[in-house]
């Protein structure tokens, strides 16, 4: 009996040892997580999505941060996503505060297309937000001008240069992406109508701006990504808070009103050196979250 013990002892620190092959880096990746504290990642989506299409890009996270708490935020699915912004903003906000509740050393947001605007209205309203970096991944910061496939399905009976005759009304206002329509040959229609882009730019008188300003500015990194291949995003500048004059001809951020007079923070961003510009080319809109270079280059650096 004695004589049996040592093999099987020695059968079972076998299996032990190559389980273990497997175990040991595991939790040796957990471990390091745990060291080095990776803040929660939440992440909005756009126009059209729903959380499932972010797979890739919560690959891509927990491979290069392994351990840590990814939520994409399952609200406003689909044809949802038309419901009108500031409704989407409350909504996002109550989902998310929990999280940030629960996270002592803050969180970053990772916000595709709609959702970084979306995600700059919950900024500039949380005033107890704890957002460390805020990737805005080709999100249209300075509106959106343009005929794309978007616009022909949505509106198929209008074109960029006739859409203000809905976006600038009532009714128009009940439309995500009238929030959002810049049209730069009707700039005080944009202003005096935009319920929700022109407040948060400032562009149009907001009692609240100084406050919206000093909420903006906890954030830690503002990360602006985008590029000339995008062919949704127009100006694909936009994404970087560039924009087209009334000859719809681009003016990059740095020489914007908005920026020039700092009136929500961007300035400050800059000087503080936490406003960063990561333009990637040959990225088409639909495959920002799931291009594996674009998260190494403009995402992963940030996500600590």
């Amino acid at each position: 009996m004695k004589d049996s013990l040592p093999a099987l002892s020695s059968r079972r620190v076998r299996r032990i040892s190559g389980a273990a092959g497997l175990l040991y880096p595991l939790l040796g990746a957990c471990l390091w997580a745990a060291a080095i504290g990776y803040k929660p990642v939440i992440i909005v989506h756009g126009l059209f999505d729903s959380s499932g299409d972010f797979k890739d890009l919560q690959r891509f996270i927990n491979e290069s941060h392994p351990g840590t708490n990814v939520s994409v935020i399952d609200l406003f699915d689909r044809s949802a996503s038309l419901q009108p912004m500031w409704k989407q903003v409350e909504g996002f906000k109550e989902a998310i505060h929990p999280i940030m509740q629960n996270a002592e050393d803050g969180v970053h947001f990772i916000c595709y297309s709609q959702g970084g605007l979306i995600c700059r209205g919950i900024l500039s309203t949380l005033n107890d937000h704890n957002v460390q970096s805020f990737i805005s991944l080709s999100s249209p910061q300075a509106g959106q001008y343009g005929d794309t496939d978007y616009l022909r399905y949505l509106f198929p009976q209008f074109v960029k240069s006739n859409l203000f005759h809905l976006c600038y009304t009532s009714v128009g206002q009940r439309i995500s992406i009238c929030n959002y329509w810049n049209d730069p040959h009707h700039r005080d229609l944009y202003v005096n109508s935009s319920d929700y882009l022109a407040l948060l730019n400032s562009e149009r008188s907001n009692p609240n701006s100084t406050e919206w300003k000093k909420n903006f500015l906890k954030i830690k990194t503002l990360v602006l990504v985008g590029g000339p291949d995008d062919g949704v995003i127009t100006p694909w500048q936009s994404s970087q808070f560039g924009f087209f004059d009334d000859n719809e001809t681009v003016v990059e951020m740095q020489h914007q009103d908005m920026y020039l007079r700092d009136v929500f923070g961007l300035k400050t961003l800059g000087a503080r050196g936490d406003l960063i510009i990561c333009s990637v080319p040959g990225v088409e809109h639909v495959y920002w979250h799931s291009n594996e270079t674009v998260f190494h280059l403009c995402m992963e650096k940030w996500l600590v």
